[in-house]
């Protein structure tokens, strides 16, 4: 079940909404549990039963740190949390990685469970967060299906408080439903459009591709999956509201950023603090030296590139990032704040695209033979099929480029201003019906409907 999907729409969505809602504010926990439990088992039945281990461990795992801690028996809570870390990753190694020779489906949302599971204990340990001892409230934590499939990965410490002692409202509940439409209008309306050029693009063979479509396919997909993670966790933000959740944002705008350091603190932000939190610092992130600081980054960079998948494209993509950071580090950040900001623009926009097209390609052939083709390897600069599709998307790709800044929320913000309460309001819910019907309108009539991060 997706969130994309009609079933999830008017059926799953609607109906927790009710039983929740009528509920008393003291089982409601247990009925998102049960929510997301129906919700996982509905795409993967034989795999619930890894999630909720994961859950019963990693809640006895807290108990047990948490108690050590306590009793400033610091070597057996060190002890504790070493095991309860190797029990994650490996259970996160033997699916992700492993299960691909053993012909074992990839469990969906396993990457982000265990890494909120594993930042759990690890901020017990630290003392961040106190032991949760009420196991319904810690198992909805980890099975929560707003934020399951695709994240935002979130830290314990974000909602411990909001398990226990969080409002529902209308104005939260409305402000819920728009991010939901947003997000969902942006996955449907945007990104599955950006998805068939580039499915296009790839699909030409190498002799045939030219420079012009290949730029063209890189800058698809290179939208196409801001729309289809961003969407998807704007859905996830949205839904939390509806239940009284305030999630973290995991995308602010990351295209709009002049270099490959701003796009990273502001794409997949859940990511990329989960790593610096829990990896980065605890290597000893820039405290011990330039030469430690950069060992510490190409760790991190390869970790991340390896947490996306078994497939050496992953690895090779993490690594390519990480020594962009360094040379930024290292010399080119003083040179972009020099030159005027438009080509820091470019050449960010560039260098993510080419790492997208790395990050696609699985298979190093077709990697490479589309790297050469953006460089002129192929059938040359342009050709008539080329020219046909630069047109056929020529409207999207503005409206791709636009979708992709600020400037749409400061234009609405600056209209709403201008105008009085009630009649703003008005514009505001005839535009976001719109959408929505637009995007289910889409749904209904197009079977593509991919979703890129399932398979993380």
């Amino acid at each position: 079940m997706v969130f994309s999907g009609l079933t999830f729409l008017f059926f799953f969505l609607p109906a927790v909404l009710l039983v929740y809602y009528i509920s008393t504010p003291k089982i409601r926990n247990f009925v998102l549990l049960a929510a997301s439990l129906v919700f996982y088992a509905w795409g993967e039945p034989k795999y619930i039963l890894i999630m909720l281990f994961s859950a019963v461990f990693n809640y006895v795992g807290g108990l047990i740190v948490g108690n050590f801690q306590k009793k400033t028996a610091k070597s057996a809570a060190v002890a504790f949390l070493v095991i309860s870390v190797a029990v994650n990753l490996t259970l996160l190694g033997v699916f992700k990685y492993a299960g691909g020779y053993f012909g074992l489906p990839l469990p969906i949302g396993i990457s982000f469970y265990t890494f909120q599971t594993m930042s759990y204990v690890i901020d017990v340990y630290r003392g961040g967060v106190k032991p949760q001892r009420n196991f319904i409230n810690f198992a909805a934590y980890v099975t929560m299906f707003p934020q399951l499939i695709a994240g935002p990965i979130v830290r314990y410490k974000t909602v411990e408080d909001q398990l226990e002692h969080r409002t529902v409202s209308v104005e939260k509940f409305a402000a819920g439903i728009r991010r939901f439409i947003t997000g969902l209008a942006k996955k449907v309306l945007l990104a599955n459009i950006a998805g068939q050029l580039w499915d296009y693009a790839l699909g030409t063979a190498a002799d045939e591709r030219t420079v012009v479509l290949s730029w063209l396919g890189a800058a698809a997909f290179t939208f196409q999956i801001y729309f289809d993670f961003s969407g998807y966790s704007d859905m996830a933000i949205g839904l939390g509201r509806m239940f009284g959740f305030e999630y973290d944002e995991n995308f602010k705008c990351p295209y709009m950023q002049r270099s490959i350091t701003g796009f990273w603190r502001t794409w997949h932000i859940s990511l990329g603090t989960w790593f610096k939190e829990y990896v980065y610092i605890p290597l000893g992130g820039n405290r011990k030296g330039f030469p430690r600081q950069i060992i510490n980054i190409m760790i991190v960079w390869a970790l991340t590139g390896i947490w996306h998948g078994a497939s050496m494209n992953f690895l090779v993509w993490g690594i390519y990032f990480g020594i962009l950071l360094i040379m930024e580090k290292l010399f080119l950040s003083k040179i972009l704040d020099k030159i005027p900001k438009i080509f820091g623009h470019i050449y960010m926009m560039v260098a993510v695209m080419l790492g997208w097209v790395i990050f696609a390609a699985e298979d190093f052939g077709v990697m490479g033979g589309y790297l050469a083709s953006m460089f002129g390897a192929g059938a040359g600069f342009v050709s008539d099929a080329a020219l046909y599709q630069l047109i056929k998307y020529a409207l999207f790709m503005v409206i791709f480029i636009v979708g992709c800044t600020d400037y749409p929320a400061k234009a609405a913000a600056g209209i709403s201003k201008r105008l009085k309460k009630p009649v703003a309001a008005v514009m505001s819910n005839v535009f976001y019906a719109s959408i929505m019907l637009a995007s289910v309108a889409l749904i209904v009539s197009d079977s593509y409907n991919p979703f890129l991060y399932f398979r993380f």
